[in-house]
């Protein structure tokens, strides 16, 4: 097998690799749905640190031991703040002051007319209860019945609706000389601040510490268990980033702390959403672990422990992000807020060095197109995406065409030297090697292109799954969200029948493919007719079949991610027949296409 051969064989192989691992090891993500544990419960405890998760048993050196106490009233009879901000709608319980009802305001479940919006957190008793509950560990002199917990009954103090321009204060007094207050601000996105204050008016002193929780109740019923999606509890402790999976979680009855120095932040991510806690003050000690009894996920932030003398009194914060994982509106938070490292709460996996850099360039196309009334700007904004990828490795690609266009000069030389050769093998790589040499050309420099095609596929691939932004865009016609497949299908002739495609995922939807994995298929097809078939028969049969069967393959993947292969295979068309016009070369393109429709004669017809 001569060189060219190999190099073919090797850059179509590299590519089939690449689809197919990915399949193999990224499946389409199946949701599931989990039996939900709905039992409140609240933690009885003594020592100088926080209780355990008022909703789990725990029993460590580091968290008090205690018994768990039912709720007092279900989660509809509790009494409620209204929680009405542009991007969220909520509420407030003033049992135990959580914040356990939140939907988000400008995110619908699906694209249907008339969808719900997507909900974030629920109260107990719900289905797939989650929820924020903060609160004051006892301390020396102090017992669970003397600081607020999970099913303490808050009183207003001031705030009769919890929006940006008017905070909420709960006030409630444990009658033996603390009283304890909290206050609760939020911003126009998803930023909530939660200011607890004690004051010791009584005659003793008293110890206790302010924690912040965040309490899962089973795992998301819309969780992807996808491999390139990270969701479960996140952390971010003094610039280090932990992720982990809802397989890995600590048992309640054996779990450490993790001490932050500086700066961190803890919490929860779901693919497009995220429940972050992000303590004021340094210090803080964070813990993440599961009550596997009852099935409750927990993170907790834990602050020092405050001594107040009588006449004294303290206040700490806690900040809350509840949300969408907004690109511009994560980096605000870090850049403008300070929260240290808060873009990386996207899952910008291990080509972060890509992924954050491409998203970065595609948001900033997608904001100026729609700012310049364009529709469907993201998808615009992927074409543009593509052009500026494409300008950046032309002088790659430049080299690579050339240096095909000088073997295809030095083809006669080499039959020449295989004729001459005959079965030495060793011979005829010298002979080569030597002619390469001669002529400076690099036969492999043709595989360079792809090889780099390789990690910017599956950097966008990564942008276009994780980021939020992509979720429901549209851009022309028929494509109304671009995270999604192609929606049109051959089964109905793209919409001309009036039957509905087969469903997303199924063999028919991966037989009946849609317009744009058609449009691929097409666009392949044609970037090969700028060369003459090929003479050898493994190189004919494998031209012949690499279109469609990439047709196929690609078929299910995201619409984006479609689009920018089709703008690639278009734009590197464009390239490189500018090239090769440039090396004295026209291609026949016309001819190329005819000879491909013309019969092959069988061996006893020639």
């Amino acid at each position: 097998m001569d060189d060219q051969n190999k190099n073919l064989i090797l850059a179509t192989a590299l590519s089939f690799i690449v689809i197919l691992v990915w399949f193999v090891m990224f499946p389409p993500p199946e949701p599931t749905q989990d039996d939900i544990a709905t039992t409140p419960a609240q933690t009885e405890a003594t020592g100088d640190a926080p209780a355990a998760a008022p909703e789990t048993a725990a029993t460590t050196q580091d968290v008090p031991t205690g018994e768990t106490a039912a709720g007092t009233e279900p989660a509809q009879e509790t009494p409620q703040i209204e929680i009405d901000t542009p991007s969220l709608q909520g509420a407030v319980s003033l049992l135990g002051g959580r914040i356990d009802q939140l939907a988000l305001r400008k995110y619908r479940e699906t694209l249907e007319p008339g969808a719900d919006t997507v909900t974030l957190l629920a109260p107990v008793g719900s289905n797939q209860a989650y929820y924020a509950l903060f609160g004051w560990a006892p301390g020396q002199g102090l017992n669970a019945d003397t600081v607020p917990g999970a099913n303490t009954l808050w009183q207003i103090e001031s705030g009769e609706t919890l929006t940006p321009d008017t905070p909420l204060t709960l006030v409630w007094d444990n009658g033996a000389g603390l009283t304890f207050r909290r206050e609760i601000s939020v911003d126009q996105d998803f930023m909530f601040n939660v200011t607890q204050s004690v004051e010791n008016t009584g005659s003793a002193t008293a110890s206790l510490a302010p924690y912040g929780i965040l309490a899962r109740h089973g795992e998301p019923a819309d969780m992807k268990n996808f491999f390139i999606l990270h969701e479960g509890a996140i952390s971010m402790v003094d610039g280090e980033l932990t992720e982990t999976d809802y397989d890995d979680f600590e048992p309640a009855t054996n779990y450490s702390e993790t001490a932050v120095a500086e700066n961190g932040w803890i919490g929860f991510t779901d693919h497009y959403w995220m429940t972050t806690l992000i303590p004021d003050t340094k210090g803080a000690q964070f813990t993440t672990f599961q009550d596997t009894r009852r099935n409750i996920y927990q993170t907790t932030s834990k602050q020092r422990t405050e001594t107040l003398e009588p006449g004294d009194s303290v206040s700490v914060s806690t900040r809350l992000f509840a949300g969408a994982k907004e690109w511009d509106t994560i980096r605000s938070y870090q850049n403008d807020a300070g929260i240290d490292r808060f873009l990386d709460s996207i899952d910008w996996g291990w080509f972060f060095f890509l992924t954050k850099p491409i998203f970065a360039v595609l948001h900033w196309l997608n904001v100026t197109l729609a700012g310049m009334g364009l529709a469907g700007s993201m998808g615009w904004a992927i074409i543009g995406l593509t052009l500026l990828i494409k300008a950046l490795l032309l002088p790659l690609a430049y080299k690579s065409y050339v240096s095909m266009a000088k073997m295809k000069e030095l083809q006669p030389q080499m039959e020449k030297i295989k004729e001459a050769a005959g079965d030495d093998r060793q011979a005829l790589q010298k002979q080569m090697m030597e002619l390469y040499k001669k002529e400076k050309v690099n036969p492999a420099s043709g595989c360079l292109p792809i090889l780099l095609q390789i990690p910017i596929f599956f950097s966008l691939y990564k942008v276009i799954f994780v980021t939020l932004e992509l979720r429901h865009a549209p851009w022309i016609g028929w494509i109304k969200d671009l995270s999604a497949p192609d929606p049109s299908s051959l089964y109905n002739l793209w919409g001309v029948f009036p039957w509905d495609a087969p469903e997303p995922g199924s063999i028919l939807a991966l037989i009946f493919i849609g317009i744009l994995p058609l449009l691929l298929g097409i666009s392949m097809w044609l970037q090969q007719k700028l060369n003459p078939a090929p003479t050898d028969p493994t190189q004919q049969m494998i031209f012949a079949w690499m279109p469609w069967v990439f047709m196929f393959m690609l078929g299910s993947f995201a619409s984006g991610l479609v689009i920018y292969w089709i703008a690639n295979n278009t734009i590197t068309f464009s390239q490189q027949y500018m090239i090769m016009r440039s090396q004295g070369y026209k291609p026949d393109l016309l001819g190329n296409i005819k000879s491909s429709f013309k019969r092959k004669p069988k061996p006893d017809e020639k």
